[in-house]
């Protein structure tokens, strides 16, 4: 089977440039793609063409290594990848020799890294654009849009794809075709695979359904690659009649009851006829009459369920539009509802039906009956679009304003002719018809009478002696019904109008909630409660126990949708069930699409939920990471100072002066002293992050503070403390916060200069905070980085050789956190970084600001 894609015409001046590209698809390894290729460039080369081959791969075919004996074979590029030797289609060399036609197997072949291009296809793609034509091969695993339905059918998941355009855009695409059967037997004879192989083939891949599975997507692949050009064609040679290669039945419904019957109806008709099946619905131009938008949705829904494709055009003359469709998608078959018309109705318009048939020329056309034909339009006085007060006031000057025209009249009768009588009693009728029709028509009947018994001869008397006297009575009736029906069809279409800007607004509203809120549910159904004006909205959902309520606005809320006044059913496990109110029909299809929201907003929310959680597993699985790292490192230094110091001192063979143990001594205390140090942050950080820290707050002074946690410092000589006892005290926990000093003022005379006072301390209060400041002379930080250095294993510039786990400023901040204060970075003037620590100040001993 082949499909070609292009018509057979004169190719433009730059199309000649490029080279045509012609692929044997296959459904699996061995069905014979490359032996067909290969046939087709002997073929070729017998006629004269200049025919190289590429790259073809054999596989150990002894059939397909036959073939290429004859052919030119461009030598292969050797490339070296991760020491191991490859070989690649050797690009240049095959443009340098510039040949007819070049056959270049496995399309989707991914390149050895170091090679031109990434991919085959890529090289192909330079090929045809030297003007270059190609042969090819490619399975329909490798198709990109198949990849994961191969994967799921085989449980084998390609690597290597193709992206669907570049097999598209082929000029000549050929199936290559087998059964399993026959593949299993060429695979068992060992044409395919070696012989140790070929069992777990079988066994696995190459397993019936397997391939079965294969065939049939490469089939409907092609298939409908042969659709495409062949509706390409019909456009591009303007034809219109249909061709009936393929069946296709289009059904087209209104919005209205039976459109659900006609959709499952037709595709009971289409599956028997192994035909595709498209759903359409025509709207009206003036937007106001036809299917309304929340009917769309459902039976757009609907549509996809049964395996349907949905679609709308817009058009007044709806038979035109209709079959115009039908033509462009080439359909064979139509099916459309029985009218709805009354037979009355049906004498004055023949309906869409009957002008479908009439029109349809050789596209089958099925007339499906549905409970609602013959159940058309019918005059209902009580279902008038106006309201009440302007009805009752059209019944009012539908008596009075033909009393008024007749006593004007009489009182001018020597004045005025009859038909200036009549033209007023026809202006009545019209000024009343604008009141309703059953006003109107009372207006006509009783100004007729009027007009006969006082205008027209023989006088005070109902009798008519002239004709032409009642064809004027008549007319003013035609005319009081003319004026009222279109008054009620303008006021029906105010009315629809009104409603549909009504629902459109609700809808933007709910769609704006959902797009705008980060967890939107809980405020939409708090909207869709005000705006219907109900007692309570709960979602709610299956599950294996029964119904669970989602979410609820208002209360009490249902728990079960039997228990709700409107239940809307949004899929068969998730209901909207609304209290307080029965809703009409109107209210109910704005509320379905609202339903259809809330479920979007669950998902949205579940989504958040699951991301949140991913978020946090991922920053734990970091967190282990660094820690693990880190312990790794800054754990066994000092482990290893105190091993390599304590063995020295208990060497029988080494004497030691004592000087030397001494240090050795002093080493060891040092390193314990950090290892402490090191274990402290960490129970502290784990302490954070569990949320044990439970701070016992009291006042205290920066100064006393300051004092206790440089004690246990070293270098403590390389600090200058500025902090004025006077200070207002700060309600802080006295050992968190002397941690976070000691911490602070660690971090900066490690990170610091060596300038001398190379830290200094300063405090300040302004308001109701106290300040203390640690300002060093060092590096500083990168712009923008000034609050990564709180993040857990953070150390400055990431470097290795530093010591610590990084996790003093990580936990400083979370004391200062949980002890309502603040710690920031700021640049120190001249060079340097300085810390911050705010906290707030005792109300008690808080007196004014200091500098």
């Amino acid at each position: 089977m082949s499909s070609d894609n292009a018509p057979e015409s004169e190719p433009a001046p730059d199309a000649a440039k490029r080279g045509e590209l012609r692929i044997y698809l296959g459904a699996a390894p061995g069905v014979g793609k490359t032996y067909a290729m290969l046939g087709e460039a002997h073929r070729r080369l017998e006629r004269g063409t200049d025919v190289v081959v590429g790259l073809v791969e054999t596989h150990g075919r002894v059939k397909t290594a036959h073939l290429l004996e004859g052919l030119e074979v461009v030598p292969r590029r050797h490339v070296v990848h991760r020491g191991h030797e490859f070989t690649e289609m050797d690009l240049g060399a095959v443009l340098a020799r510039r040949p007819e036609v070049a056959v270049v197997d496995e399309l989707a072949h991914s390149n050895v890294p170091g090679s031109p291009n990434p991919k085959r296809w890529q090289d192909v793609e330079e090929l045809l654009a030297a003007g270059i034509d190609v042969l090819s091969t490619v399975n329909v695993q490798h198709l990109e849009s198949l990849n994961d339905v191969v994967e799921r059918i085989t449980g084998v998941q390609q690597h290597e794809t193709v992206p669907d355009h570049v097999v598209r855009r082929a000029e000549q695409l050929e199936l290559v075709d087998i059964t399993p059967e026959a593949l299993r037997r060429r695979l068992a004879h060992g044409n395919v695979y070696a012989a140790h192989r070929v069992d777990a083939a079988l066994a696995n891949y190459f397993r019936p359904g397997n391939l079965t599975a294969l065939r049939e997507l490469a089939l409907l692949w092609v298939a409908d690659q042969v659709d495409v050009a062949l509706r390409r064609y019909r456009s591009e040679q303007n034809i219109t009649d249909t061709w009936e290669a393929r069946e296709r039945v289009v059904v087209a419904i209104t919005g209205g009851q039976e459109s659900e019957t006609l959709i499952r109806r037709a595709t009971r008709i289409a599956v028997r006829a192994g035909a595709e099946l498209l759903v359409l619905a025509v709207l009206r131009g003036d937007g106001l009459a036809g299917m309304p938008a929340h009917a769309v949705v459902r039976f757009r829904k609907l549509a996809e369920d049964l395996g349907a494709t949905f679609h709308t055009v817009v058009g007044d003359d709806v038979p035109g539009a209709l079959l115009d469709f039908a033509r462009g998608v080439n359909a064979t078959q139509l099916v459309l509802g029985t009218s709805r018309r009354s037979r009355l109705a049906r004498l004055f318009d023949e309906g869409i039906g009957a002008a479908v048939v009439q029109r349809s020329g050789p596209i089958d056309v099925h007339m499906v009956t549905h409970d609602e034909a013959n159940r058309g339009w019918r005059l209902r006085l009580d279902r008038s679009p106006l309201t009440p007060s302007r009805r009752l006031v059209g019944w009012a000057l539908a008596v009075l304003l033909p009393t008024l025209m007749t006593a004007g009249g009489v009182a001018l009768r020597g004045h005025l002719s009859v038909s200036t009588d009549v033209v007023g009693f026809f202006l009545v009728t019209v000024v009343v018809g604008l009141f309703g029709l059953g006003p109107a028509l009372l207006a006509a009947a009783l100004g007729a009478g009027l007009l006969n018994y006082f205008f027209t001869p023989p006088y005070n008397t109902f009798l008519v002696a002239d004709a032409e006297d009642m064809i004027t009575l008549a007319a003013m009736v035609i005319v009081a019904v003319i004026v009222a029906v279109v008054v009620d069809r303008s006021a029906r279409r105010a009315v629809q109008a009104a409603q549909a800007s009504t629902e459109a607004a609700l809808l933007a509203s709910y769609a704006r909630t959902v797009l705008t809120h980060p967890d939107p549910l809980d405020r939409l159904l708090e909207k869709v409660r005000e705006n219907f004006g109900l007692a309570s909205v709960a979602l709610l959902e299956r599950q294996a126990a029964g119904w669970r309520q989602v979410a609820c606005a208002g209360a009490p809320g249902c728990t079960e949708p039997d228990e709700a006044d409107a239940d809307v059913p949004v899929t068969p496990d998730v209901h909207l069930a609304v209290r307080g109110r029965a809703l009409p029909a109107a209210d109910r299809r704005v509320l379905e699409t609202a339903a259809g929201q809330a479920v979007l907003a669950l998902r949205q929310r579940r989504m958040a939920a699951q991301t949140a959680a991913a978020t946090r597993q991922a920053e734990a699985v970091q967190l282990r990471t660094a820690l693990l790292s880190a312990v790794g490192h800054d754990l066994r230094t000092p482990l290893t100072s105190i091993k390599a110091a304590v063995g020295s001192l208990r060497a029988p063979d080494l004497t030691l002066s004592q000087e030397d143990e001494d240090e050795l001594l002093a080493t060891v205390e040092e390193s314990a002293d950090r290892l402490t140090g090191l274990v402290d942050n960490l129970l502290d950080s784990s302490r954070l992050a569990t949320g044990a820290v439970r701070p016992q707050l009291r006042p205290v002074g920066y100064d006393e503070v300051v004092a206790r946690a440089l004690t246990g410092i070293d270098r403590r000589e390389a600090v200058t403390v500025e902090v004025s006892e006077h200070l207002p005290a700060v309600i802080a926990d006295v050992g968190l916060l002397e941690r976070v000093v000691a911490n602070v003022v660690d971090n900066a005379l490690r990170h610091g200069g060596v300038d001398t006072p190379a830290v200094t301390v300063r405090a300040s209060s302004h308001a109701d905070r106290v300040e203390l400041r640690i300002v060093d002379h060092g590096k500083g930080l990168p712009k923008g980085t000034s609050d990564s250095i709180f993040a857990p294993f953070q150390r400055l510039g990431d470097r290795a050789s530093t010591n610590g786990l990084g996790l003093g400023l990580s936990v400083a901040r979370g004391f200062v956190d949980a002890m309502d204060g603040t710690i920031r970075a700021e640049d120190t003037p001249g060079g340097g970084l300085t810390m911050v620590i705010s906290l707030p100040a005792d109300s008690r001993t808080a007196v004014g600001a200091t500098p």
